[in-house]
């Protein structure tokens, strides 16, 4: 409760800033505006204070670690006195048995310290992406318009990291490097606090020259993400469409592209490494000059018989053993601002509101006999420009209703509004009455099948994708969709049979056979609405042939709405609708709409003029 307690107050706080709500926008989080304090306090309260048991033992360990380096800095002092001025063997035989012990302890809880940070830190990693994740999942379709994969593939990776990176940075800046630090000065102190305070001048030049660095380093490390995300872009592209890269001799484009990119990530890189690597020859500077006058002042100290060998000697070391916890803590600034960058672009993502807002208070969709209707719906995808101008119609519960129309008129988006892909602007969407406006997602997606033009396979076996449709499927109702979509055949002359890899989009099939699959898929849902669109526009006569028949199955007594362009596909459907300029302009049966030679019998007459047979028509209708 009160870890919840504080998150709240946090999230109260940032409102005040920046809203009604913690988001911030894309432009304060690109550009490295939202403050980079706010950030880290955020991290610490979302992040690191839900895993402080594991952090705390994790602090605890590397103080022990750290107090055993002093100690060790300190008793080598002590043995260079037994041993030069007090001649006592047994008593550097003590010290170096206490020497062995501080260094095992030192060890053990060193390794224990970095297991437990990795441990907590993997599972923010984890987390951050499984948070990603989920927030793409809730986007519209609109969220990735004009975005690439690939920019959220590097941010979830990049981003994820970075959470984890930066947390883990300021745990050991504390327990591991400040503690050391505190410890070795102490050593310092007790053996020549004169000769600490010199040594401490170097300090604050240090951070002065090291300050400047920091915005330099930040810059840099954008501009290598967003190159990061260009040689993804390009590599994916290629891949994916190798098909076409091939066959218009793009190899040498490809190339040129990618090495563009990988070109300037480079120069980036080494950019980053000449800013970022600048404070060494300004740390090593500075070190020598206050080992130069430690070495002075304890050489002359010694020579005048003001001091022991010991001290100088545990001096030296403490002081070179806090040389690398201080330069860390000195570049601890610029280390944060390079991997808050990457907590940007992840928090970019995270924190912008949800396409899709949260619906599970709303009711479900109780379907009764599936009548779908459009009423006087208007949808626009930018400002502007009208997709759909005011359109109504009625499919009618357990009949086939067909789109048709010229490209552009807007039958591919009736279809996104069904299924909730965007939100009209305007007018109503109802089915058996009820506004899907007001019905929970998940609810209305349950009652329909949708099968595209281009069919989507994920990873995994044919029986893998064909349960897709209803996971936890049995074997004998995969198989019984399989021969219902007329996939069962050539499923099984494949070697492995259902267990076949259809490989990446389902590159291992053919057009035919991955619709057949999708179709499969819509009948295993057993879904009381199916939308299809174009679901045989890019197959020969023969594949063609399968899938229509698989398509009459899959329709059978079930409210269907069907985008096609081949008309010959859709001349037995109960109603067909001409879409032009967002609007229905004609409806009717096939017969019907011939005899009144308006806008369906030039399409028909355009489409079949020439052909001597047309494809067999869908045996569905009334």
């Amino acid at each position: 409760m009160e870890t919840l307690g504080k998150r709240a107050e946090f999230a109260h706080s940032v409102a005040g800033r920046h809203g009604s709500r913690m988001n911030v926008s894309k432009a304060e989080l690109s550009s490295g505006t939202y403050p980079a304090a706010v950030l880290i306090r955020r991290l610490l309260i979302d992040e690191a204070l839900a895993h402080w048991p594991r952090y705390a033992v994790a602090v605890v360990l590397m103080c022990i670690a750290a107090g055993a380096m002093a100690l060790s800095a300190y008793l080598i002092g002590t043995m260079t006195n037994e041993a030069y001025i007090n001649h006592n063997f047994r008593g550097i035989v003590v010290v170096g048995i206490v020497v062995m012990a501080v260094f095992t302890t030192k060890g053990i809880a060193t390794y224990g310290g970095t297991v437990l940070l990795s441990y907590v830190g993997n599972r923010i990693v984890a987390d951050n992406q499984r948070r990603m994740f989920d927030k793409l999942l809730r986007e519209n379709m609109s969220f990735f318009a004009d975005r690439h994969s690939s920019e959220f593939i590097a941010r979830l990776t990049t981003g994820a990291g970075s959470v984890s990176q930066v947390i883990n940075l300021l745990i050991t800046a504390i327990g591991r490097d400040l503690m050391s630090l505190i410890g070795l000065c102490a050593v310092m102190v007790i053996r020549d606090p004169v000769m600490s305070v010199a040594a401490l001048v170097i300090a604050p030049p240090a951070l002065f020259l090291l300050r400047k660095l920091v915005r330099r380093v930040r810059n840099i490390a954008q501009k290598q993400f967003t190159g990061g995300t260009r040689t993804i872009e390009t590599m994916q592209e290629s891949l994916q469409g190798l098909r076409m890269v091939k066959a218009f001799s793009l190899e040498e484009e490809m190339r040129r592209r990618l090495d563009d990119s990988v070109t300037g990530v480079e120069a980036q890189a080494n950019k980053m490494a000449r800013v970022a690597n600048r404070s060494n020859p300004i740390m090593e500077t500075l070190a020598g000059f206050a080992i130069a006058l430690a070495i002075i002042y304890g050489g002359y100290r010694g020579i005048a018989g003001h001091g022991t060998p010991g001290e100088f000697v545990s001096f030296l070391a403490a002081f070179l053993l806090a040389y690398e916890p201080a330069k860390r803590l000195a570049r601890l600034n610029m280390d944060l601002h390079n991997n808050l960058v990457g907590v940007r672009v992840l928090y970019e993502i995270i924190d912008s509101p949800a396409g899709e807002s949260n619906d599970d208070e709303c009711p479900p969709l109780e379907l009764t006999t599936g009548r779908l209707e459009f009423s006087d719906v208007r949808f626009a995808y930018r400002a502007g420009t009208p997709v759909l101008r005011g359109m109504s119609f009625v499919a009618q519960p357990g009949k086939f209703t067909a789109l048709v129309g010229p490209s552009g008129g807007g039958k591919t988006t009736v279809l996104d509004l069904i299924l909730r892909f965007y939100t009209v602007e305007s007018g109503r969407i109802l089915i058996d009455g009820q506004d899907i406006a007001m019905v929970r997602r998940d609810s209305l997606r349950h009652q329909i099948a949708y099968v595209g033009q281009i069919v989507q396979l994920f990873r995994g076996t044919i029986r893998d994708n064909i349960a897709l449709g209803r996971l936890g499927a049995g074997e004998a109702e995969i198989v019984a969709a399989a021969k219902a979509a007329h996939a069962d055949e050539f499923i099984r002359d494949f070697p492995a049979g259902y267990d076949t890899p259809v490989g990446e989009h389902g590159m291992q099939l053919s057009g035919g056979q991955r619709q057949r699959l999708a179709i499969a898929r819509a009948l295993i849902k057993n879904a009381p609405i199916i939308l299809l669109d174009e679901a045989t526009a890019a197959l020969d006569s023969e594949s063609e042939r399968y899938v229509q028949e698989a398509i009459a199955e899959l329709c059978k007594g079930r409210t269907t709405l069907v985008i096609a362009h081949r008309l010959a596909t859709i001349m037995h459907a109960d109603c067909i609708l001409v879409v032009e300029n967002g609007k229905i302009v004609e409806s009717g049966r096939h017969e019907e709409l011939l005899r009144k030679n308006g806008r369906y019998a030039s399409f028909y007459r355009i489409q079949l003029k020439g052909q001597e047979a047309a494809p067999a028509p869908l045996a569905v209708g009334g």
